[in-house]
């Protein structure tokens, strides 16, 4: 397992995280609380130390599921959640209120059994609230000893910037896989320039780049998959295209299947690290295959020739967006 530095941990992280968005159930057609337990050891027997989660995903539930999982294991492991956003409802949108924060720590701490995280992020940008109001507070809680690193989600350049004046550097985590190329526009120039390590979240965009997806797969129940648009009829097989010729590459230049070479290209895009979504044992199997080799330059040139040839309608993780705040006067 390769590792980074990140500042303020008590040790280096793996360069592979465990999402656990699925785990917690909620927009991913439910979920099995032995089977979620189980993905969590298999992930650590694997050498991921990193596990990164949320409140909202399954409205604390797979808060609840890591600090199960992770008891008698605490101190050998490193856990990301989130904070600020409100699913009143369940229409989830930011809010980044003191308040709020103050006791969505405390709810986060109970639930994951712990009495430090080790990154506390900030789920989405709330304009309604001044930041340095939420600013000051994410400060109290590390100057209490109850986070040890502030980071950031779904944060463009300037809203590091607003956060760079009290938490330089924050650990910045945005969607970023090889369908989703974004913030190779501006976050990752960004992170480059002010020494940020990258957690790039969605690393095989929700299944397409597992290799599994077909386009007879269906999913179940609240699956966000039944909504996003890469998986409707129109796209899917644009996708499954490209799917299908950047596994024949993979097999030809590594050996490797079209999983690993999605997690390795954004190992080798910068410091980063890939956020591994899975919710049983099985899907983290392919793990080994990612460590130890390198996508050469030659090779990500035919990477973007294969995705330029194959999506002709591309499109972004918009649909994942909370509903906007209104910017504070």
């Amino acid at each position: 397992m390769e590792h980074i530095k990140v500042a303020g941990l008590p040790f280096e992280a793996s360069r592979i995280a465990l999402g656990t968005w699925a785990i917690g159930g909620w927009m991913w057609g439910g979920t099995e609380e032995k089977d979620a337990i189980a993905t969590i050891h298999h992930a650590l027997d694997l050498g991921v130390n990193l596990i990164d989660t949320a409140p909202v995903y399954g409205f604390g539930q797979s808060e609840e599921i890591v600090g199960k999982a992770l008891e008698g294991r605490r101190d050998k492991v490193l856990i990301a959640t989130k904070a600020g956003l409100d699913w009143t409802g369940r229409q989830h949108r930011a809010q980044l209120t003191r308040a709020r924060l103050e006791q969505e720590l405390e709810d986060s701490l109970r639930r994951l059994k712990t009495d430090v995280i080790d990154i506390y992020q900030v789920h989405w940008p709330d304009e309604a609230t001044a930041f340095d109001e939420t600013a000051r507070t994410l400060e109290g809680f590390r100057r209490d000893g109850k986070i040890r690193a502030i980071g950031v989600s779904n944060f463009s350049p300037e809203q590091m910037d607003a956060c760079a004046p009290r938490h330089p550097s924050p650990p910045s985590q945005p969607p970023y896989n090889l369908f989703e190329r974004e913030i190779e526009n501006d976050v990752l120039p960004y992170a480059k320039k002010h020494d940020i390590v990258v957690l790039a979240y969605g690393a095989l965009c929700r299944g397409l780049l597992s290799g599994r997806i077909t386009m007879d797969t269906t999913f179940d129940g609240d699956d966000l998959r039944n909504n996003d648009p890469k998986f409707l009829p129109d796209r899917r097989g644009q996708y499954l295209a490209a799917v299908g010729k950047l596994d024949a590459l993979a097999k030809e230049k590594f050996g490797k299947p079209v999983l690993a070479l999605a997690v390795r290209w954004i190992l080798d895009r910068g410091d980063t690290i890939a956020l591994w979504g899975a919710r049983r044992p099985s899907q983290l199997d392919a793990v080994k295959d990612v460590m130890g080799w390198r996508i050469d330059d030659a090779t990500m040139k035919e990477i973007d020739k294969i995705l330029d040839e194959t999506v002709k309608d591309p499109v972004g993780p918009e649909f994942m967006a909370p509903a906007r705040t209104k910017k504070v006067a």
